[in-house]
């Protein structure tokens, strides 16, 4: 009897600086990773820009020569994730009419202005210039003809593939003003916004869409029957990949800056703190965001140094100094205070002391963090994944699992592109239902 062939998933990332590809199996092995750069980012003091067609482009290179050709016949489902809060509006036929505004483009100032009149106080994910629905606003003030579709960098991608332009995810649209809880477009922003339909309509993450365009498989050499699946932002795609999935459990990303995430059983949002939840399977991801983190670290010290320094750490002691490290005059959370000021003084005169109480700091502002959210009515933590380039730190990991008072869970993966994958094959366990 010959075996059947065992079908392989593709999740696609596409970010600021490059686009990555993780092809997973059914038990969810990675069996490759493939990545190239994408042209940077269009800049000028509060702007971001880039060309949605370098996305592509770059994706169609990788597919056609990373992917061998008995690897691309084994795919069945494909899902993209994208940055949050990066948006363009595209003509009927998904052609873009206007560069993407990134996720840090913040030039929609008096757009924002106009949203904190109207949006409702729980509403803080559309707060901002450098969200979506800012954007949008913005986008509208131009009077661009003949737009059709305002989408997403994910969306754009996923759309492109299926050949049908204007379908998104509830994670994406978020910054956009969709009600998660009542999964619909509110009625204070279908009053506001001048051409309602442009927005998009909106599928959970992890469901089918469509079909891969018969051309556009043709022309990767993929099967025609490849399903499309509605995908994600890249953080919540990071957190999928950790493999946090179950209420209770935690994520924290160590990168410039400290977020810290939980699976929660109820939404928590509180636009002081700029807290909200995004929908996370049959449950909510709840996370907030510090001012404090690795940034921090790298103003004071080099890689170099940091290497070198934490291997003369005993992190079983405290140094005694209580530091908030902070970049600059004012913090969002677990502490709400635009004008909070950075705590790195008394300054020791060995610098290993003072990077030690750096990272004590860091750590105390991460468990302040959780404390705050289960405060908020989150789900107790059961277990925390650590991503992001300061969780390689081993030192840094003992002492913080000192002061949380856990250990800390070995993430599957800290790529997005992982987590993708893994909606892709949610999506094609799915494909009963799909019609």
């Amino acid at each position: 009897m010959v075996p059947s062939i065992q079908p392989l998933y593709l999740g696609i990332d596409i970010g600021t600086s490059g686009c990555r590809l993780a092809i997973i199996d059914g038990a969810g092995k990675q069996l490759c990773f493939h990545s190239s750069p994408l042209p940077a980012s269009t800049t000028d003091q509060n702007r971001a820009e880039q060309d949605p067609l370098n996305w592509w482009q770059t994706l169609c290179f990788l597919i056609k020569n990373k992917l061998d050709t008995s690897i691309k016949q084994r795919i069945v489902a494909i899902s993209v994730d994208g940055t949050s809060a990066s948006l363009l509006l595209c003509d009927k036929q998904g052609q873009p009419l206007t560069p993407c505004l990134m996720y840090n483009d913040c030039r929609a100032i008096s757009e924002a202005a106009q949203i904190d009149n109207i949006a409702p106080t729980e509403c803080s994910p559309v707060r901002g210039p450098s969200s979506a629905l800012a954007k949008l606003l913005y986008f509208e003030d131009q009077h661009i003809t003949d737009a059709y579709h305002a989408l997403h960098q994910a969306d754009w991608i996923s759309n492109r593939l299926t050949g049908r332009f204007g379908v998104s995810d509830s994670n994406n649209c978020l910054k956009l003003g969709y009600d998660p809880v009542a999964q619909q477009w509110p009625g204070w922003l279908l009053n506001r916004i001048k051409n309602p339909s442009l927005l998009p309509t909106v599928a959970a993450p992890g469901n089918v869409i469509g079909h891969i365009d018969n051309a556009i498989a043709a022309s990767l050499t993929l099967p025609n029957n490849v399903l499309i699946v509605s995908g994600t932002t890249d953080s919540i795609a990071a957190a999928r990949a950790s493999g946090a999935i179950r209420p209770g459990d935690a994520i924290t990303s160590l990168g410039s800056t400290l977020v810290v995430k939980i699976v929660s059983e109820t939404p928590v949002s509180l636009t002081q703190y700029g807290i909200y939840s995004h929908p996370y399977g049959d449950n909510w991801l709840v996370g907030g965001a510090s001012n404090s983190g690795g940034a921090v670290l790298l103003a004071y010290f080099s890689l170099e140094q940091i290497k070198e320094m934490s291997e003369q750490i005993n992190p079983e002691y405290d140094t005694g100094l209580d530091y908030y490290p902070l970049l600059g005059v004012g913090e969002r959370f677990p502490i709400a205070d635009t004008s909070k000021q950075p705590k790195l003084s008394p300054r020791p005169e060995q610098d290993v002391l003072f990077f030690q109480a750096m990272l004590e700091g860091i750590s105390n502002i991460e468990a302040l963090a959780y404390q705050r959210l289960i405060e908020l009515s989150a789900t107790p933590v059961q277990r925390i994944f650590s991503v992001g380039g300061g969780s390689k730190n081993k030192v840094w990991q003992c002492l913080r699992e000192r002061k949380l008072e856990r250990p800390m869970t070995i993430a599957i993966s800290d790529e997005a592109a992982y987590g993708s994958a893994l909606l892709a094959r949610e999506g094609y366990s799915k494909r009963n239902n799909y019609k």
